[in-house]
């Protein structure tokens, strides 16, 4: 464990209501909830006026409505989030560049070898916060420690728009107060089995021999919550941490029968998907698809290629032959495609088709609303060049006018577009 409180936990405040309320003035001061509009919707994020009428992310967006009736409800615009992340990493590594993204509103720092340049942890972290509110208008909660663990434990603890150091000496006087459900790996069944042995808080935990807690737990988390209860946390901050999948889903209004129906959205999901691999600098070397029923059973089927895409024809390709394993008859109440095993687009070598063809040149482009096309192992080197071509077209486009401006040809779509009716 380190001497000194060098690492850092930053985590935007209420991100996504954030951003909305950043872009629209009028928002400022109501309770902004962002997520699926549908009936079926989920809360993504809620502002912390939302969150005074008990709004929280992953609620069932009607139970939202019913608590809070006048808020403001938006379908969520992935790509302002995107914009709005990208600055904020951009102003942590200017700092550091030992920076590791969680999520788009959320990251590790080390900043122990930038203490000449900039100050001490406690010290950058301020700048930080200040840099962020200049020049994004957002603001940004950060805990101070010498672990990962109790700096996380500290960030949540300051928020909201707030700074906590654990200064070195005193972790475990921060740490064993704490309700043990605040350690990783506690949820609602773990927390049963510890309530069992008169664990309320980490300090109870601590007490435990760790030979009990083995035996109730397991060999892997009995021994992984003993550590952490005594802050023994040697994980280090791991720079660009490397995304292993992109993906996108979708649940929708009503639960669907239809294999044909479901083949077009395939096409829809895989569109983005291929969108945002590309935008990543990405390919993928596995499709999966995703299908949930009505009780909630969720079934994935999985494809490695013969070699990465990052073209939504052909993801969509794959998925729509891994829907014909998939019994669909009783409903398909949420479907999702994603990308994985992702490699460096120019580590790929020379693109190629999924069954091994040379994709030649990408000199000519068709109109951004051609439809698919055909299934990649149909595609000539000439037609995959083309298609990859339309592609592209379609990202400048909806780079220029929003993600909404053009995608696939089809019926339109079934599920919680984030293109659609915002309030």
């Amino acid at each position: 464990m380190r001497d000194a409180a060098s690492i850092l936990h930053v985590d935007l405040d209420a991100f996504f209501a954030s951003v909305e309320q950043l872009a629209d003035p009028s928002l400022r001061g109501r309770p902004v909830i962002v997520g699926g509009l549908g009936p079926r919707g989920v809360v993504a994020a809620a502002s912390y006026e939302a969150r005074e009428f008990g709004v929280h992310s992953a609620m069932p967006m009607m139970r939202a409505r019913r608590a809070c009736p006048n808020g403001v409800y938006l379908a969520p615009r992935f790509d302002a989030y995107q914009d709005a992340s990208r600055a904020v990493m951009t102003i942590m590594r200017s700092y550091t560049p030992l920076v590791e993204p969680i999520s788009l509103d959320e990251a590790f720092l080390d900043v122990q070898g930038a203490r000449r340049l900039h100050g001490t942890g406690p010290v950058v972290a301020q700048r930080i916060r200040d840099q962020v509110r200049a020049d994004t208008g957002l603001t940004a909660s950060v805990g101070v420690a010498s672990t990962k663990l109790l700096a996380k434990l500290a960030s949540d603890l300051s928020k909201p728009d707030g700074l906590l150091v654990v200064e070195p000496g005193t972790e475990l006087e921060f740490l064993h107060p704490l309700d043990v459900r605040r350690l990783w790996g506690v949820g609602p069944a773990t927390q049963k089995r510890l309530a069992r042995l008169g664990v309320r808080t980490v300090g109870d935990l601590a007490a435990q021999p760790e030979e009990t807690l083995v035996a109730t737990l397991g060999n892997s988390q009995g021994h992984h919550l003993h550590a952490l209860a005594w802050n023994r946390d040697d994980r280090p901050v791991v720079p660009d941490h490397e995304v292993k999948s992109i993906g996108h889903e979708e649940t929708f209004p009503v639960d669907v029968h239809e294999r044909e129906a479901l083949g077009h959205e395939i096409s829809r999901l895989a569109d983005k998907v291929g969108a945002r691999l590309r935008a990543a600098g990405r390919a993928a070397r596995t499709v999966q698809l995703k299908a949930r029923y009505a009780d909630f059973r969720t079934v994935t089927r999985s494809r490695t290629l013969d070699a990465p895409t990052d073209l939504g024809a052909e993801l969509a390709a794959v998925a729509r032959e891994l829907l014909d394993k998939v019994a669909v008859e009783q409903g398909i109440r949420l479907l999702g495609v994603s990308g994985q095993q992702l490699v460096p687009t120019g580590e790929a070598g020379e693109q190629t088709s999924l069954f091994g063809s040379p994709a030649g040149s990408l000199e000519s482009a068709a109109g951004p609303s051609e439809s698919p096309g055909p299934a990649p192992e149909s595609m000539s080197p000439a037609a995959r060049a083309k298609r990859a071509a339309v592609e592209r077209s379609m990202d400048a486009v909806r780079e220029k006018f929003g993600p909404g401006a053009v995608g696939p040809a089809g019926p339109r779509s079934l599920g919680n577009k984030p293109g659609g009716p915002r309030r």
